[in-house]
């Protein structure tokens, strides 16, 4: 798999020490698009508004801002991912960035995790999607960091990915009430990142 070669080229990065968390949270699921909409619906402005959030800023490179903002009318710290960035950029294969918890975690907010998503094509008008957060470090806030993108993800930003690529944009008036991507999205995974 992939991720597993990627996760193992990244240790050194993560610097695991013996009592950091063993968790992450991942999915795969395919969409009725072609892997270049999907692409750009993660990677520019215009994509991100379609179902992420009403605004962001993007400087698609390596080590660009990949700020979205949730809530752009909020004051500044407080409109969602705020100073994150681009850590990974192969067009129309693999997309990597670092990502922050909502203000109402602060402790965890002031961390960075990373989340990394795969595309491959799959026939005519179908893509793969391999989704991945991880990074996460332990304690009270860690677990409630943990438990709140188990749900932001599965049940709000992936399954509005999925309803802007087969249905259309989300109106941000009125978002939909959509199913999620998978029952849970929490897995463990054992010394050496083997995914059990």
């Amino acid at each position: 798999m992939r991720i597993t070669m990627f996760l193992l080229l990244l240790t050194p990065m993560l610097t695991l020490s013996a009592g950091a968390s063993n968790r992450m949270l991942t999915t795969e699921f395919e969409v009725n698009a072609p892997i270049e909409k999907v692409w750009e619906a993660w990677t520019t402005p215009e994509g991100i508004k379609t179902f992420y959030a009403p605004d962001c800023k993007v400087d698609l490179r390596v080590d660009g801002a990949y700020e979205i903002y949730l809530t752009p009318e909020a004051k500044p710290g407080e409109r969602g991912g705020e100073g994150m960035r681009i850590l990974g950029l192969e067009p129309l294969r693999r997309f990597a960035f670092t990502w922050g918890a909502p203000p109402t975690i602060p402790y965890v907010r002031g961390q960075r995790t990373m989340v990394i998503l795969e595309f491959e094509k799959k026939g005519a008008g179908r893509t793969l999607v391999r989704f991945t957060h991880l990074g996460w470090g332990e304690g009270a806030s860690w677990d409630e960091a943990y438990e709140y993108f188990d749900h932001a993800w599965n049940e709000v930003v992936l399954p509005r990915f999925r309803y802007a690529m087969e249905v259309g944009a989300v109106d941000w008036k009125k978002t939909p009430k959509l199913p999620p991507v998978a029952p849970t999205l929490k897995v463990t995974y054992r010394a050496g990142f083997h995914i059990s």
